[in-house]
């Protein structure tokens, strides 16, 4: 490999969130303990270092030595067009991408902008738990589409549910998480026609999280629904550099909103926002120069989750886990070993002093028992916490 993924790079005073306040995790009841020899695995970040020519684009801004108010320039609208026309075959037009400093504010924004207050807002359990704080945060109602689950721990789409949901003329708005976070389910391209025709025939506006659609299985295959859709007119699609080349800091979304309408409402709710050129300048080194970066770490995140699933087999027997077919987390359902949510907690957030992602956050109602665990840390990292959590539960197996 040209890249040295395995590296250990220290972030400690660095102001990373989950490895320089471990009092407050504790506090706030994300961890147990938190000590020098705490490995946290719950922040979907990569503790592994940014491709080089982002690193040389932040120096040659940073060179620049004023960093006053900027606008974007062309070449940011030519990066995310001609990444998305190589890698996905989508054709973006540079009218259609709105800046926004984050996938979670836009999320916000479009449900402030396209529903009403008390209407109800469409979402797939057990999904990233922000969806449900923006909605009911915004004074919106979770309309729950579970997602279907079969004895392998695989997942799908409950399709009639979906459209009976679509139907109720309350639920004007469609949240889709597509690679699907904490599942790691790729949506099939006929699933996707099938959701965006139902919410098209029913009124229903689409906000399409698609934040990790670059980093899926080799042999899988990711499509944006607002290319598969026969009219995209009422889709707005998240994407960002961000979880791709290890960017969440840099605030760093694109939006894309084709419907001139739509994005009216948007960017009238959104307000003024003005860009860091060290944002752009990323976006722009990350789209045009680092390909051959995303592919190394592709196979790099690939012999992870390959080792992972061999590792739950032999050692963690009785932890059902679905190979993902995209992202770079595992949900693993602990409840095979027949103890409570709180002492699958304890072993492993106090007894292994790893920090994961309790499943409740992901779905209140059927999540306990479960965790999401990042694996975007060098692989030497990932295997010590598995080999904590398996010496936590190793009289039960």
């Amino acid at each position: 490999m040209k890249y040295d993924f395995d590296e250990i790079v220290e972030r400690r005073g660095t102001g990373s969130i989950k490895w320089d306040f471990g009092e407050r995790l504790v506090k706030t009841g994300v961890a147990e303990r938190f000590d020098e020899n705490t490995l946290p695995l719950f922040t979907a970040d990569m503790d592994i270092a940014v491709p080089p020519a982002v690193v040389e684009a932040m120096h040659r801004t940073a060179d620049t030595r004023i960093y006053g108010y900027t606008s974007l320039p062309k070449a940011y609208y030519d990066a995310i067009i001609g990444w998305f026309r190589r890698r996905h075959g989508w054709e973006i037009l540079p009218e259609e991408i709105v800046y926004s400093p984050g996938t979670v504010h836009a999320l916000g924004v479009a449900i402030r902008a396209l529903t009403e207050p008390g209407n109800g807002v469409i979402i797939q359990r057990p999904v990233y738990a922000p969806f449900t704080r923006q909605i009911e945060g915004n004074g919106r109602v979770v309309a729950n589409n579970q997602l279907l689950r079969d004895a392998a721990g695989r997942y799908a789409p409950n399709l009639a549910e979906f459209e009976e949901l679509a139907k109720r003329p309350e639920n004007t708005l469609f949240i889709l998480c597509n690679p699907h976070n904490p599942t790691g389910l790729v949506f099939g391209d006929e699933d996707l026609r099938k959701m965006a025709a139902i919410c098209r025939a029913n009124g229903v506006a689409i906000v399409a999280d698609e934040i990790h659609g670059d980093l899926i299985r080799r042999g899988s295959r990711f499509t944006p629904v607002a290319k598969l859709a026969e009219t995209d007119g009422h889709i707005v699609t998240c994407t960002a550099i961000n979880k791709t080349f290890n960017t969440a800091g840099l605030h760093a979304s694109a939006i894309v909103i084709p419907d001139a309408g739509i994005r009216a409402k948007f960017t009238g709710e959104m307000g003024m926002q003005m860009p860091s050129p060290f944002t752009f300048n990323a976006v722009i080194a990350a789209y045009d120069e680092c390909e051959d970066w995303l592919e190394e770490i592709k196979d790099y995140f690939d012999g992870t989750v390959d080792w992972a699933m061999g590792f739950l087999r032999e050692r963690l027997p009785k932890v059902r886990c679905a190979r993902p077919e995209g992202t770079y987390v595992l949900w693993m359902d602990f409840t095979g070993y027949g103890i409570s949510a709180g002492e699958i907690r304890k072993r492993i957030y106090s007894d292994a002093n790893v920090i994961l992602e309790g499943g409740s956050k992901f779905d209140p109602d059927r999540g306990a028992g479960f965790e999401r665990i990042c694996l975007s840390s060098p692989r030497p990292m990932i295997r010590e916490a598995f080999e904590r959590i398996a010496k936590a539960f190793a009289d039960l197996n």
